[in-house]
Parts: structure tokens; sequence; C-alpha cells
């Protein structure tokens, strides 16, 4: 629908909605679960879901150029171990997103001893960073292979060592929050662009691949976080898990970009 080199623009199109989900969505759902209970909630996203089914119907357009390819191509992407890099390489960096959007709320009352009230702002904050983020590095995607990764785990790494020293103030918490968000959307439309690049002829699998390392990079997140608090080293710490799983997929971007090609 883009046309080609627009992939990356493409792809933060599509990811517009996960960010606008996560301005309003998430804030309104934590709203509404602190105001009304957790099932009124639990409905309400159920009935935006039967929306969106219905909008999608109605809507998506039919052309033969949403079939895809072959199913044996498409599978056969998986024998590139440059394609299974570039997985290990998102899920281990966009991990830091979950390591520290699943921990706000804690955030917000433990560590920065602010009202349960301020919750949904932070929130928004971080969706409305993802939003500038996501559009900003789709369009570095179309023009530079790397440096829609490269800047975004580099940048994240810094906030998030800001957040673990003096995120307990919240002067300093929304803005981070805000810049992690943005950052680390900024590397996702590249990831996806470069995944297709290994793959040209399986273009709707490293789609799947690239949201199936996003689910990955999920857990990683949440669990690092997770075994952080467990050992009694405070709120703020779930930001170090982060830091060493985006370190660790930076590092290893670095050392095999050498050897890295995108496929002709």
């Amino acid at each position: 629908m883009y046309g080609p080199g627009k992939g990356g623009k493409a792809f933060a199109t599509v990811m517009g909605g996960l960010t606008v989900a996560t301005i309003l969505g998430s804030p309104l759902g934590t709203f509404i679960g602190q105001n009304a209970g957790w099932r009124v909630m639990y409905w309400t996203v159920a009935a935006i879901g039967l929306l969106a089914g219905a909008a999608l119907v109605a809507w998506l357009p039919r052309t033969g150029d949403l079939r895809g390819g072959s199913v044996t191509n498409e599978l056969g992407a998986l024998r590139s171990k440059d394609v299974w890099v570039m997985v290990v390489v998102a899920a281990l960096g966009i991990s830091s997103i979950f390591a520290v959007y699943t921990f706000i709320g804690p955030f917000v009352t433990d560590a920065a001893r602010s009202d349960a009230a301020l919750i949904p702002v932070a929130l928004a904050v971080f969706g409305i960073g993802m939003a500038v983020g996501n559009h900003l590095g789709g369009r570095v995607a179309d023009r530079y292979a790397h440096r829609g990764l490269t800047y975004g785990y580099g940048s994240v790494l810094v906030l998030l060592v800001i957040i673990g020293v003096a995120g307990d103030d919240l002067v300093i918490l929304l803005p981070c929050l805000f810049g992690v968000g943005a950052t680390m959307m900024f590397a996702i439309p590249t990831i996806q662009v470069r995944l297709t690049s290994l793959a040209p002829d399986a273009p709707t699998l490293m789609g799947a691949l690239n949201l199936a390392a996003l689910n990955l990079a999920n857990s990683l997140g949440a669990i690092g976080g997770a075994i952080t608090l467990g050992a009694g080293w405070g709120t703020l710490s779930t930001v170090w898990a982060g830091f060493v799983f985006t370190a660790a997929g930076l590092a290893l971007y670095a050392v095999t970009i050498g050897r890295t090609r995108p496929s002709r």
C-alpha cells in the first residue's frame, strides 16, 4: 500500500495503533479499574475489541496484495541464522520497555511517593513518547540501515541509568518515561526493515517474527524486573534488568553486523 522502499513507514503506521492504545487505552483502563472495578474494565475492553473487529471487516481493503506469498518460501526463511540473530537482538533490546512499563505504577506511588491518581498520567506520557518515536523511527528505518536501532538502544541505556539513579523524583521520572517509550519505538521499525531485508521472500513471516520477539521481550522485561524486586534491590531496580538486556542486544547487534548482509 505504501510502495517499495517504504517498509519502515508502513510498519510504523501499523504500530501506530499500539501507540494510540498505550496513550488512551492503558490510562483509561487504569482509571476505570480504579473507579469502577476490574469487571467493568474487562467488559469495556471486550466491547472495544468487538468494535475493532467489525471495523476490520468493514474497512480492510479487498486486494490480492494482502494474500501473502508461498508458505514454503515463508518458512524457508527460518533456515537463515541471521534472521534468528535479529529476533534475539529484538527480544533482548526491546525488553527494557517492559522492565519500565510493567512497573510504572510502583514507580509513581512507591519510588516517587506520589498519588495513585497520577498513574494514568504516567502511562499516557509513556504512550505519547512511543507515538513520537514510532513516527520518527519509521522514516529513519527507510533511509538508514542501522541508525534507528543503534540510536534507539543506545539512548534508552542512558535514560535507564537516569531513572535508576534519580527516578524517585517525579520531575525526572516523567520525562524519562517519555524518553524510554520514544527511543524504543524509534528502534522497532528498523528491526522490521532489517528482518525483511534478510528474508525478502518472507515478508509476512518476518512481520510475525518481529511481533513474536516483542512478546518475548514483554516476558523478559517483566521477569527480569520481578527478579530484581524479589532480590530486595528496590522499586527502581527493574530498570537495571532492562539495561542488561538492552545492552546485550546492542552488543550482539554490533558483533554480528559485519557479517549480516541483506539478501538481494
